[in-house]
């Protein structure tokens, strides 16, 4: 998880001005909207033109859209694919270990990010989908374009809060350029990558957005966006409806990260070599892909709603199972990519036969299928994928309707809600999880874990041997030298703290040592600790002051920190957050 310093730093007189100015900040993020969109149209071009030489397909067809496909490509392509995947992954993960991707990068790393290895896992996402297993190319695309915007960022000598928001500025607009929704990739951005939304970053997220969207309509050679059929008018019990679907979106999202998780721990179980876990998800993807097509690379090809759903339910059904099924041998097995494009497809298949089974059982709803695919659509991305906001711009955005829109926004709410509180993590959150990661979101907690114990620590230490007799130690620290003492024994080990005042005590037998006050001997705290540890020991043992060891084994002393210097620099740095936030500087 190395970060690479940037070749090249801009001349200091065009930094200063770029870090002087916003404006100027809105100009890098409408290039890296360019960067963006280009980023989306590329890499899409990429994929098209491997599953043609792979899967034997004309130019132009979408390998998800396809009714059948030849059975030995179908099986072939991704288990060969994936051996190959498996292979060059396990070199590069012995050399350069696992990559930051956007959100992490904002939540823990200030926005830094690797060019090179953002490079490589757009490049690893491309193969994975390219050979048909079942995940999409939206990490790819915010991976690169946001490694590209940190890489920019960092040449600017960027701030620590304009860096977060120019790697949000990249997220954006791939996501825009992929989806054709610029308020989409905005908000995708904001709720996602950034984590949270302020006047100062709108322009810069925005104008990439808007950028990258013009940039991948211009350049793509067929529509990418999301296609509807026609829509009929929603009644008001549709409002009501719909936050049933949310709520079943919820229950189902929650198992299906679940089942990635459960894929991903039985690969492992089976104790192949991890180069060999892709070849087997590769072969296991291709022998469902020869009972539906639909169930390889992102669905993107099925996700054209005025075709796809003229299956009868039955079939529908079954594309459903098979595609969940797909997605979470697909990631257990370790091939690379997202859910984004996969829970949009789940999604809008789950509306679907949500609405046609409930028009059997009560005909008098008349519920639209074709409404509700984009209601289910909504309602399981963000069950998975997380931005309630992001979900409702795409649907408003694909279909024009600004009440199906209201729908919608029902629907994700109560299944972001039901989400949070039943199992609260998104998908990209939920791998952090499993990683042994604590952080839910991408706000920035990055700067809390760069403040430890060691860069607050005062290292001038004062300390007495443990058995120095009360009457030296008041004539070593007199009242009002210090506050307090470090013990320690014979071979320099923490021993505990001697408070002065309590030495020089009248009721205090002077024949005695200094052990005989201690206070705090098993109370340190260590180096790598950070603020927060720092300020929950400080609650836990109510002391004023602690003193600062190397380990808990050898306990020798490094420094001491009090209370009051972390809690002050707590507040100082939080002040910085916020201020840096609203883009007071």
């Amino acid at each position: 998880m190395a970060f690479s310093t940037a070749t090249f730093e801009v001349p200091h007189r065009l930094r200063a001005i770029v870090r002087a100015r916003e404006s100027s900040l809105i100009l890098l993020a409408a290039l890296i909207g360019v960067v963006g969109g280009l980023v989306a149209t590329i890499m899409g071009g990429i994929v098209s033109v491997m599953h043609v030489l792979f899967f034997g397909l004309d130019p132009g067809e979408r390998l998800s859209g396809q009714i059948s496909l030849n059975p030995l490509y179908a099986f072939l392509t991704p288990c060969i694919g994936g051996l190959l995947f498996g292979l060059v992954t396990t070199y590069i993960t012995r050399r350069r270990g696992t990559e930051v991707d956007p959100i992490e990068a904002n939540a823990l790393h200030g926005g830094r990010m690797s060019f090179r290895g953002s490079l490589i896992v757009a490049l690893q996402t491309i193969w994975s989908s390219g050979v048909g297993a079942s995940v999409g190319l939206e990490a790819g695309y915010t991976q690169l374009a946001s490694g590209i915007a940190s890489w920019a960022g960092r040449a600017f000598r960027l701030r620590r809060g304009d860096l977060r928001v120019l790697v949000g500025c990249g997220a954006a607009a791939g996501i825009a350029g992929a989806f054709g929704a610029p308020l989409g990739g905005a908000f995708y951005a904001f709720e996602l990558v950034i984590g949270s939304y302020s006047i100062a970053s709108l322009a810069p997220v925005g104008m990439a957005a808007l950028l990258g969207f013009l940039t991948a309509q211009a350049f793509s050679p067929e529509k990418i966006g999301i296609e509807t059929g026609a829509l009929t008018g929603l009644e008001v019990h549709d409002l009501i409806v719909a936050g049933v679907v949310g709520l079943f979106a919820a229950i189902y999202g929650i198992a299906m990260m679940r089942g990635v998780a459960s894929s991903e721990a039985l690969f492992k179980r089976l104790r192949l070599p991890p180069a060999m876990r892709p070849m087997l998800g590769g072969a296991l993807v291709g022998l469902i892909a020869m009972v539906s097509p639909q169930v390889m690379s992102s669905g993107h090809g099925a996700l054209h709603l005025t075709g796809i759903f003229k299956l009868p339910l039955r079939e529908i059904a079954l594309i459903f199972l098979l595609k969940s099924l797909a997605s979470m041998i697909s990631l257990g097995s370790g091939f690379r990519g997202g859910l984004f494009f996969a829970s949009l497809l789940l999604g809008a298949l789950g509306g679907q036969i949500f609405a046609v089974s409930a028009n059997i059982v009560w005909p008098s709803l008349h519920l639209d299928p074709d409404a509700y695919a984009i209601i289910g659509m909504s309602a399981i991305s963000v069950s998975i994928i997380g931005g309630p906001l992001t979900m409702a711009f795409i649907a408003l955005e694909s279909t024009g309707d600004l009440w199906l829109a209201t729908a919608v926004l029902i629907a994700v709410i109560i299944s972001a809600q039901v989400t949070r509180e039943f199992f609260g993590y998104s998908f990209a959150t939920w791998r952090f999880h499993l990683r042994g990661e604590t952080i839910r979101s991408a706000a920035d907690v990055g700067w809390i874990r760069d403040l430890t114990v060691a860069r607050m620590m005062r290292p001038d230490v004062r300390t007495t041997p443990v058995d120095t007799p009360i009457i030296d130690f008041r004539q070593a620290f007199p009242l009002g030298s210090t506050s307090r003492v470090v013990a320690v024994d014979t071979e320099g080990r923490y021993a505990g703290m001697v408070m002065v005042p309590e030495a020089h005590g009248a009721d205090l037998d002077a024949t005695g040592s200094v052990r005989d006050i201690l206070h705090l001997s098993d109370n340190f705290l260590l180096p790598q600790m950070t603020v927060q540890d720092a300020i929950s020991g400080f609650d836990r043992t109510e002391a004023e002051a602690l003193a600062v060891l190397d380990n808990a084994e050898h306990r020798h002393v490094m420094g001491l920190l009090t209370e009051a210097h972390a809690l002050r620099r707590y507040s100082d740095a939080s002040e910085r957050r916020r201020r840096e936030l609203l883009g007071e500087f």
